[in-house]
C-alpha cells in the first residue's frame, strides 16, 4: 500500500486485537509522526535531529515505544469499559469471528440476566489482548550512509539502522517482516540482535517473518537464517502480481500450486531449518531445543471474500490469510488523505496498472490519476522530467555518476534522455525508451505524503503529491467502510463488495500473469532467448490451469470453472495447448 498508510494503524486497531504492520524504513515520516502523537498527548516532544548519532534507529525505537505505550493505555481503558451497546469492549468481542469461543460467550452474556453475567464479564475482560504491533523492512531499500568525513557509517545503512531501531524497542509479541528477498548485510546484522532469540520455553518476544514467493525461496532463506541460529517463525506467501506495491512475477508459478507445494513439503521446510538451527542456537543461547519452534505458514494477496479466505485456510492448511488493500477504504484502520481516498473509491479494473514507476526496476502496482502522477506528467510537459531527490532511499544507479543516484531523479533522467537523443533511434523505438525513462516516479516522498496531508504535517520542500500502490483488488471495493463493516465482511457476516462481478482471486492472478506475459511477448520481437523464456512462462501458467481444474469441486465457487475456461482460451491464443 505504501509507507504512510499503516504508519499508525496499531493505534487505530491493536486495542481490538487486530494485528497490523508499520513500515519503518522512512525515518523522516517516523519523526513527523513522533511529533504529532507527542503533541496530541500533551507530552514534551524532543526532536531527534539528523545531527544526532544514530538518529534513524533512535527515531524508530522511540516511535515504536510510543505506539506501544499508547496501545497499552487503550487496552487498559477498553478492558475497564462498560459492556453496553457501542462501547469499546463490546466492539472488541463483536468484531471477532462468529465461531470464536469468546464471541459466543459474549453473545451468551448479553442474554444472561443471572448472577453469572458478572462472572462472565470478568472472564471476558481478562481475555482482552492487544493485536500485534509488527514492522516491515523492504530488504533491498538499504542505502549506505556516510558521516561528515565521507566515511561509510558502520551498521548505518537504511535497512540495518531500521532493524536496530526495532530490535532496541520495547515491543513484545511482535514480528519483523522482511520483504523482497535476501540482503546479506541485513541478515548479518540480524545475527547480532539477541532480541530475536527464543527463551527456554521456545517463545519469542520478537519474531522473524519473511515474505516469500515460492517454496524454494522459503527453503533457501530459512536455511540461511537457521545457520545463524535464527528461527523463521512465519513464512508469508504473497501472490506475485495480485498484491499491492512491488510485484514479482514468479516465472508463471501461480498461488494455488505454490500453496500446494507448501502443504505437501511443510515438514521438509521445518526439519531442514531445525537441523541447521539447533546446534547454532545452542551455542548462541546455551539452550538445547529438542523440537522445532512454532512455524506459521500464511498467505496474502488478492483475497476478497470470506469464502476465498476460508478455502485457503482449510484446503491448504495455512494458519492465517492476510487482508491488505480493502483496508485502504477503512479510515478506522489506515491513514489516507481525503483526495486519495475518493480516488480509491472510484478505482476500476483499468485504474490499477502494473507500472514501471518504481526506481528499483521492479514492476509496481500503481493507481492512476493520483496527484503524484499528475505532477510527473506536468514536469514532462514542461520539459523538466524527473523529481527532486530528497530522501535518497532508492538510489542505485551509477551509469553517469560515481555515487549512486535515483532513476526517478531529474539528475538521472536529464542525463539518460540526453544519451537517448544521441542514439538517433527510429521514432517508435525512441518513444518507447523515452516513456520507460520518464515513467519512474519518486516513491520515497510520494508514499509518505498521504499521512502528512491527513494530519496537516509539514511536507518536505512543499512536495505534497501522493502516490498509492493498492493491489488490483481495490477495483471491487468502492465505498468507505467502518472497521466493524470490514471485519463483518472478512468473517462472512456482511458483504461490502461492489455490485459488479468480481473474478475469483486465483482467476484474477492468472489474468494478471497472462497480461504480463503478453506484454513481454510484444517486447521480445524476434529475440530467440526472450521468446524461449516467454514460452516457458506460458507453459507454467498452463500447468497452473491444469492444477486449478483438478480442484474445481473443492473451490466451491459456482462460476470458477467458467472463469477458468476463459483464461485457458486466452492462454491458447498465446500458444499454449492442454495435454
Amino acid at each position: 500500500m505504501g509507507l504512510a498508510y499503516t504508519i499508525d494503524s496499531p493505534i487505530k486497531v491493536a486495542q481490538f486485537g487486530i494485528a497490523s504492520t508499520i513500515s519503518i524504513i522512512e525515518d523522516r515520516l517516523v519523526e513527523l509522526m513522533r511529533s504529532y502523537y507527542y503533541k496530541l498527548r500533551n507530552e514534551t516532544y524532543e526532536p531527534i535531529t539528523t545531527r544526532q548519532p544514530d538518529y534513524r534507529a533512535r527515531r524508530i525505537t522511540d516511535y515504536l515505544n510510543l505506539v506501544n505505550r499508547i496501545v497499552k493505555e487503550q487496552v487498559d481503558k477498553l478492558r475497564n469499559s462498560a459492556f453496553e451497546p457501542g462501547s469499546e469492549i463490546s466492539r472488541y468481542f463483536e468484531m471477532l469471528p462468529s465461531g470464536h469461543a469468546l464471541r459466543q460467550l459474549y453473545m451468551r452474556m448479553k442474554e444472561d440476566h443471572t448472577h453469572e453475567r458478572e462472572i462472565i464479564q470478568r472472564y471476558l475482560r481478562a481475555k482482552v489482548i492487544a493485536g500485534a504491533i509488527d514492522v516491515n523492512i523492504m530488504t533491498k531499500v538499504d542505502k549506505a550512509n556516510y558521516n561528515q568525513n565521507d566515511e561509510v557509517v558502520t551498521d548505518g545503512s537504511d535497512a540495518v539502522a531500521a532493524l536496530r531501531g526495532y530490535a532496541e524497542s520495547e515491543l513484545t509479541n511482535s514480528s519483523m517482516v522482511f520483504s523482497a528477498g535476501m540482503n546479506p548485510r541485513l541478515f548479518a546484522y540480524l545475527e547480532k540482535c539477541k532480541g530475536f532469540d527464543a527463551d527456554a520455553s521456545g517463545n519469542f518476544d520478537k519474531k522473524i517473518v519473511i515474505k516469500v514467493s515460492d517454496f524454494r525461496s522459503a527453503l533457501i532463506q530459512g536455511k540461511i537464517l537457521a545457520k545463524k541460529g535464527l528461527w523463521v517463525s512465519e513464512y508469508r506467501i504473497e501472490s506475485g502480481l495480485n498484491c499491492g506495491g512491488h510485484a514479482f512475477a514468479s516465472d508463471g508459478n501461480l498461488l494455488g500450486p505454490i500453496l500446494e507445494e507448501f502443504k505437501t513439503r511443510r515438514n521438509e521446510l521445518i526439519d531442514a531449518a531445525f537441523s541447521l538451527y539447533q546446534p547454532v542456537a545452542r551455542a548462541r543461547t546455551g539452550i538445547l531445543f529438542d523440537k522445532p519452534h512454532a512455524t506459521v505458514i500464511s498467505v496474502q494477496g488478492g483475497i476478497g471474500t470470506y469464502e476465498e479466505a476460508g478455502f485457503l485456510l482449510q484446503h491448504y492448511d495455512v494458519q492465517s490469510a492476510g487482508w491488505g488493500t480493502p483496508f485502504l477504504l477503512c479510515p478506522e484502520a489506515t491513514t489516507v488523505d481525503d483526495e486519495t481516498l475518493a480516488l480509491l473509491c472510484k478505482a476500476g479494473e483499468k485504474d490499477v496498472v502494473l507500472s514501471n514507476a518504481s526506481p528499483l526496476g521492479v514492476r509496481f502496482n500503481y493507481l492512476k490519476g493520483t496527484s503524484a502522477e499528475k505532477e510527473r506528467l506536468e514536469r514532462i510537459a514542461m520539459g523538466r522530467p524527473g523529481s527532486p531527490c530528497t530522501e535518497k532511499h532508492l538510489v542505485s544507479n551509477t551509469e553517469f555518476t560515481t555515487e549512486p543516484i535515483c532513476t526517478a531523479s531529474r539528475q538521472y533522467q536529464e542525463k539518460k534522455l540526453a544519451e537517448l537523443d544521441s542514439l538517433n533511434l527510429p521514432e517508435a523505438e525512441h518513444r518507447m525508451r523515452y516513456d520507460e525513462i520518464v515513467a519512474k516516479e519518486c516513491l520515497c516522498v510520494g508514499l509518505i505524503n498521504s499521512a502528512l496531508s491527513h494530519y496537516n504535517l509539514p511536507h518536505l520542500k512543499k512536495l505534497q503529491a501522493v502516490t498509492v500502490c493498492p493491489g488490483p483488488n481495490i477495483a471491487y471495493f468502492n465505498r468507505i467502510v467502518s472497521l466493524k463493516e470490514m471485519t463483518d465482511h472478512i468473517y462472512g457476516r456482511d458483504n461490502i463488495l461492489a455490485a459488479d462481478a468480481r473474478p475469483h482471486m486465483f482467476i484474477k492472478e492468472l489474468d494478471l500473469n497472462i497480461a504480463y506475459i503478453r506484454e513481454k511477448l510484444d517486447a521480445a520481437g524476434d529475440d530467440a532467448k526472450l521468446l524461449k523464456e516467454a514460452h516457458s512462462f506460458i507453459q507454467q501458467l498452463g500447468a497452473g490451469v491444469s492444477y486449478y481444474r483438478s480442484i474445481v469441486p473443492m473451490v466451491g465457487e459456482p462460476s470458477f470453472e467458467q472463469q477458468l475456461d476463459r483464461m485457458a482460451l486466452k492462454l491458447s491464443e498465446l500458444g499454449w495447448s492442454a495435454a
